[in-house]
C-alpha cells in the first residue's frame, strides 16, 4: 500500500454558515491549500456556535486526524463559543493567557479591554505561534489550529506558518475524453482492482466544445501514478483521448 502521509479535518463553526446567512469560504481555500501541501482533508463538518457540540468534534477527532483546523467563533462576543467548545473537548480549564493579555493592552483602548479581554481566554497549555505577517498569533493545542472565521484574517494566518504542514505531494494526471462516464465506467473498476491504492475521479464536462469527460489520477508516489495512469490508457480507444497532462504535483495543478 501506498503511504497517504498526513490527513486533516476541518471543524467549520459557525450559525452563519449554517443557516445560510454566510457562504463558507474558509474550507474551500483550506481544503484546496492542504492539497497542494501534500495533506489530504479527509472530513469538513459545519456546526452552530455549540459549547458541547464543538466539544465533541474535537473529542471525536483527535486520535483520527493527523490535522484538526477548526474555523470560526474565537471573537470577543456572546456567539464565540469555539475555545470554550475546545476546552471542554480537552478536558482542560479555559484561562486568560498572560502573553495575549498584555498583546491586547497594547493593541487596545482602555475602554474596550473588558469586552476584548475575552480574546486572551484560552484552553490551559494552548500554544502561541507567532510568524513575520500576522499581529496575533494561530492558536494551537497539539495538533489542533485554531483559525478566524472571516476569510481575510483565516488566509493571512494560514499562509504565515503553512510551510510547517508541508508533506510529501500529491502527483495528478489528467485525462480529458470525448466519451461518456458510463461507457467506461467498468474500465475504471479493473483499473482500480490493478492500482487498489490510486486516488481515481471521474468527472462528466456538460457542453464543452473539446471533451466531455476529465479523469483525474493521484498518488504521492509517482512511479505507481504512472503505471496506473499507462495501464489506464492502454484500456481507452485513442480516439477518444482529447489531451493528457501528465504527473504534476497537485499543488501546480
Amino acid at each position: 500500500m501506498t503511504d497517504s502521509g498526513k490527513n486533516a479535518i476541518l471543524i467549520i463553526i459557525g450559525n452563519e454558515v449554517l443557516s445560510g446567512k454566510t457562504v463558507d469560504k474558509n474550507g474551500v481555500f483550506l481544503t484546496r491549500e492542504l492539497r497542494a501541501l501534500g495533506v489530504e482533508v479527509q472530513r469538513v463538518v459545519i456546526i452552530p456556535d455549540d459549547i458541547d457540540l464543538i466539544a465533541e468534534e474535537i473529542r471525536t477527532s483527535r486520535g483520527r486526524f493527523d490535522l484538526i483546523f477548526t474555523c470560526g467563533g474565537i471573537g470577543p462576543t456572546h456567539d464565540d463559543v469555539t475555545l470554550a467548545g475546545i476546552a471542554l473537548g480537552l478536558g482542560k480549564a479555559l484561562i486568560r493567557h498572560p502573553k495575549l493579555i498584555e498583546m491586547i493592552e497594547q493593541h487596545y483602548p482602555p475602554d474596550d479591554l473588558a469586552a476584548q479581554g475575552r480574546l486572551a481566554e484560552v484552553p490551559e497549555g494552548t500554544e502561541l505561534i507567532f510568524s513575520e505577517g500576522i499581529r496575533f498569533p494561530v492558536l494551537c493545542f497539539e495538533s489542533i489550529y485554531i483559525f478566524p472565521g472571516i476569510p481575510e484574517l483565516l488566509v493571512s494566518k494560514f499562509e504565515a506558518i503553512k510551510e510547517r504542514f508541508r508533506d510529501r505531494p500529491f502527483y495528478l494526471t489528467k485525462i480529458y475524453l470525448a466519451e461518456k462516464e458510463y461507457v467506461i465506467a467498468e474500465t475504471l473498476r479493473d483499473v482500480l482492482k490493478d492500482y487498489p491504492d490510486l486516488l481515481l475521479g471521474s468527472y462528466p464536462k456538460l457542453h464543452h466544445p473539446e471533451h466531455s469527460l476529465m479523469l483525474t489520477l493521484e498518488s504521492k508516489d509517482r512511479a505507481y501514478l504512472e503505471a496506473a495512469g499507462e495501464n489506464l490508457i492502454g484500456r481507452i480507444p485513442k480516439e477518444k483521448i482529447v489531451k493528457i497532462d501528465r504527473g504534476k504535483s497537485a499543488g501546480d495543478s
